[in-house]
């Protein structure tokens, strides 16, 4: 078995999906997660910020969507994506966070990386209770002075989610991709649970089945 217990740097690269809803501690696993694989953790929000800060032509596109409080599209996040995993530190493994979010998303992913002649070796799914993470973005939005995110709204946006990443997860569920761990908890025992079901997905050949469509 892969010792994924091991110090930093040791266990093999490996290319991982995060899901998570909001307030389940996911960018703080993310960071955490990505360096004891030795690969880049990568979000869509940093993905962005780069390319609008930097001015690249999808960034530009990005940009007039994001200025006027829309939606940006998924053929702009998708290609945005697929460019930032053909980077060189991406090259042996990522662990991505905040993409896919839509079945169709989950397809222009397979795609890109059956084009680079390789696969998903896991999905790791952070979950919490609702009321737990309720509680959190409410105070995280208290402390920043977000005055418009009311439980209401949290509630909402979770519920949203939901909608959103069930069918996803149930697709990677079906390909032996998936493992949940409970995200409620100091952080260091979060990392732990993470680390042990990350281990039973990244055992030799054990995602050889993610070539397959969504």
């Amino acid at each position: 078995m892969t010792d994924t217990t091991a110090s930093t740097g040791t266990a093999r690269p490996a290319r991982v999906v995060l899901l998570g809803p909001p307030g389940a501690g996911k960018g703080t696993q993310a960071a955490l997660l990505a360096e004891h694989l030795g690969v880049p953790a990568i979000s869509t929000g940093d993905i962005f910020r780069a390319n609008v800060a930097g001015g690249t032509p999808l960034g530009v596109e990005a940009k007039r969507y994001m200025d006027a409080g829309e939606y940006v599209p998924d053929e702009v996040t998708n290609r945005m994506v697929v460019d930032r995993l053909a980077e060189g530190d991406a090259a042996r493994g990522f662990l991505l966070d905040g993409y896919p979010r839509t079945t169709a998303q989950v397809r222009t992913l397979d795609e890109a990386l059956a084009s680079a002649g390789t696969h998903l070796d896991g999905v790791l799914e952070i979950t919490a209770d609702t009321d737990v993470v309720v509680e959190r973005l409410l105070n995280r939005a208290a402390e920043q002075g977000r005055s418009d995110d009311t439980e209401e709204v949290v509630r909402r946006r979770l519920e949203v989610y939901a909608e959103q990443t069930a069918p996803l997860a149930a697709a990677y569920g079906s390909r032996g991709l998936l493992v949940s761990v409970d995200g409620v908890g100091p952080v260091g025992e979060v990392q732990r649970r993470a680390l042990a079901a990350l281990a039973s997905l990244l055992e030799p050949g054990a995602g050889a089945s993610a070539a397959g469509g969504a």
